[in-house]
């Protein structure tokens, strides 16, 4: 990508409406919160509410949730992406495609595994600001790791307390003002990673507090074509009464990346560093700008009988994206397609309105919630002059696609905890909404791909916790969730037709989960074992020339077994370690496309994916482990070796080829200096991938163009400086 071009795309998408009214700080309720003590001690008496009515110690809830705290975020990388420090969650795989034109790949017991790009099957919050639009495309590229105090994941039953395509959710929440403070810090690290933070916080006169932070990230990346920029800016008010809490929020990201794009699998075993050719060709970028503001107030009752809390948030945001592909003018010349070049402006916005109630055994909350997003969605050639002829390549042309795309929730929710005795608990609750979708197409030169369809669903849940000892709790739970189409999988329909694909439904899944949670003498184990089936599970019909369609491929199962766990070997030496095995596949049989053109109703370019075949971008197994040494004449100096390993996975339907597996190793060091009473330095050097193996970081599952690959950076070192004061 020149210097012109991406200037050009960058003016393009800043001419595009910023403005976002205030509203909306989700905060806990459904949405949940861990209240982290120290490093070292967080994974042994963490208090979350994810989930839960109200806060709990993590033993005392019945279901799987593992939260990662502030250090641990710091000590995992520059704190640009999930996937440094997600890796110690057991069921969750964050695969890190080294590509910021794309979004990281997360799923959860294989749920979002088939996302080509950004997040689906899985809630997504900031600070209780949904990064999930209500049609269940979620992006966590605005995330503010650096001012988190920590993420929370969610996995498994409970998780269908958060409405449509909740396959688990990820919520970060950060830091709370307790200080005046100013922090400063810089990264530096190999690939031309250039990284510098600035942040404040500070409490105010009569109950207010203020923060702000500002980050801004270079990056030349490993492969051409690879660079990125990305601008982030936060800003936080807070308020709070005697019995009232007023918190407003306010962030805006502006990010140019170049794409890559994936290889085959001959590019790849050829050199793993290269790029496609098509990258360079069209000038494969994306352009991302979001701005989003919200609020939330909360009241305390202190005489309204059972009524302990109201709360009444609202969140409002825009999102407008550019992207270039790499789609040959040949193929654009199609009367059907729309285009490449994708430009899209999105107006988002929601509230939800609780209660909390208590009785003397029971705590109930309940609500409602509403969500809507508007994407006024364009598409152009990326030429200009003629397909046979072009005289650009890369470059804004001729309209191909006009639509104006609704998706908009509405649900009510209620859960209870009641306590059944002294070491018994139980966990009831439901939500039950419907979510539309809605296109209407203004560009009919092509057809009229308008239409609208709604999905309604009702999520049962219940757990039940037993206190066997003062050490060990066990619990069970089972759930049934529902996940429908996003606006995208709608948009074409498998037969090549026009019209809006109005033959996809909603899948949906039952749940089911047994665990054992142990805390003494500084061991923490959290060990489930769980079973999910599926039906009307949502695949790729056919994928070629930039358009996907999906249809129902019928049931799936996926099963397995997760573990946890924390050791405190002897002060000084800790150990971490997350295990998970997983078993994914297709329960029946269907037809697939291998090649165009195909219809799925013809002989031609399809064969038949069998029952039994591994569910694509799904592994059977992946691990975390780490040790962890603090000198004796120094705790503020540590020592780290961490081991990451994943199983092969599975690239297509058809189980035709596969990413390797591979186990990694990185090592760390991390020291803190008291340079006097009020300020102190941090240091954090990491070396990442010590042995330099070449290995397939993420896949793009379902390839058209055979293109499964997207390379893990080799051997890497980071060097971050950080200097904090107290004011």
């Amino acid at each position: 990508m020149t210097p012109n071009s991406r200037s050009a795309a960058i003016a393009h998408a800043r001419r595009r409406p910023t403005a976002v009214a205030a509203l909306a700080c989700l905060l806990s309720g459904l949405q949940g919160a861990a209240l982290a003590q120290s490093a070292a001690d967080a994974t042994l008496d963490t208090v979350v509410v994810t989930g839960s009515t109200r806060e709990r110690k993590l033993t005392e809830v019945p279901y799987a949730i593992t939260a990662v705290g502030a250090e641990a975020l710091r000590n995992s990388g520059p704190m640009v992406n999930l996937s440094e420090s997600l890796a110690r969650v057991p069921g969750l795989v964050v695969a890190n495609r080294n590509n910021y034109a794309q979004d990281l790949q997360i799923s959860s017991r294989g749920f979002g595994a088939r996302a080509g790009f950004g997040v689906r099957g899985l809630r997504l919050y900031a600070d209780g600001i949904p990064a999930s639009m209500p049609d269940g495309q979620g992006q966590v590229a605005h995330f503010d790791l650096a001012g988190a105090e920590r993420v929370e994941v969610l996995r498994g039953p409970f998780s269908a307390l958060y409405g449509n395509s909740s396959g688990g959710v990820i919520a970060l929440f950060s830091k709370p003002v307790r200080e005046r403070q100013f922090e400063v810090g810089a990264d530096v690290g190999s690939f031309g990673l250039r990284q510098g933070r600035v942040s404040i916080a500070a409490p105010l006169d009569d109950g207010f507090d203020v923060s702000a932070s500002l980050s801004s990230l270079s990056i030349d990346g490993f492969r051409p074509q690879s660079g990125a920029d990305r601008q982030l800016a936060n800003a936080r008010l807070g308020w709070k009464g005697d019995h009232d809490r007023v918190t407003v929020t306010v962030s805006d990201q502006n990010q140019t990346a170049d794409d890559p794009l994936g290889l085959t699998r001959a590019q790849f075993t050829a050199n793993p560093d290269q790029t496609t050719p098509e990258s360079a060709q069209y000038g494969t970028r994306k352009v991302i700008r979001q701005t989003q503001a919200g609020a939330s107030w909360a009241h305390q009752f202190t005489d309204a009988g059972p009524l302990a809390r109201t709360q009444l948030t609202g969140y409002t945001g825009s999102r407008g994206v550019m992207q270039f592909l790499a789609i040959p003018p040949t193929t654009q010349a199609n009367v059907r397609h729309g285009g490449g070049l994708v430009d899209f402006d999105r107006q988002y916005h929601g509230a939800d309105a609780r209660a909390l109630w208590h009785w003397d055994a029971v705590d109930l909350t309940t609500g409602v919630n509403v969500e809507k997003q508007t994407d006024d969605r364009r598409g152009y050639n990326n030429y200009t002059g003629t397909a046979a002829a072009p005289t650009a390549l890369g470059v804004q042309g001729t309209l191909r696609r006009n639509e104006l795309n609704r998706a908009d929730t509405r649900e009510a929710y209620a859960q209870a905890d009641w306590a059944l005795a002294t070491d018994w608990q139980a966990s009831l609750g439901v939500r039950s909404g419907r979510v539309r979708m809605r296109v209407q197409d203004y560009y009919l030169g092509n057809g009229d791909d308008s239409g609208a369809l709604t999905y309604r669903y009702t999520n049962p849940v219940a757990g039940l916790r037993w206190r066997a000892s003062s050490a060990l709790t066990l619990h069970a739970a089972a759930s049934r969730g529902h996940e429908s189409p996003t606006l995208g999988e709608l948009a074409y329909r498998p037969d090549g037709t026009s019209g809006f694909n109005t033959d996809l439904q909603a899948q949906t899944s039952r749940q089911f989960e047994l665990g054992a949670k142990w805390r003494e003498s500084g061991l923490a184990l959290d060990a489930t074992v769980f079973r999910i089936d599926t039906d009307q599970e949502i695949g790729v019909a056919t994928n070629a020339g930039g358009r996907s369609s999906f249809r129902n491929v019928g049931r799936t199962e996926r099963y397995g077994a997760e573990l946890g766990a924390g050791w405190r070997v002897v002060p000084g030496l800790r150990a971490q370690l997350a295990l998970t095995l997983l078993h994914a596949q297709y329960a029946d049989a269907f037809v697939t496309c291998t090649g165009v053109p195909c219809t799925l109703t013809a002989a031609t370019n399809t064969t038949t994916v069998p029952a039994g075949n591994r569910i694509a971008g799904t592994q059977p197994a992946s691990a975390y482990a780490e040790l962890a040494w603090s000198a004796p004449w120094s705790a503020d100096a540590e020592a780290a070796v961490e081991w990451r390993a994943q199983g092969r996975t599975a690239v297509n339907d058809t189980n035709t080829d596969h990413a390797g597996g591979y186990g990694l190793f990185n090592l760390r060091y991390s020291h803190r200096w008291i340079v006097d009473e009020a300020g102190t330095l941090q240091l954090l050097a990491r070396l990442d991938n010590v042995a330099g193996r070449r290995v397939a970081g993420s896949v793009i599952v379902n390839d058209a163009n055979g293109r499964y690959f997207e390379p893990g950076a080799p051997r890497s070192a980071l060097v971050s400086l950080r200097y904090l004061r107290r004011f």
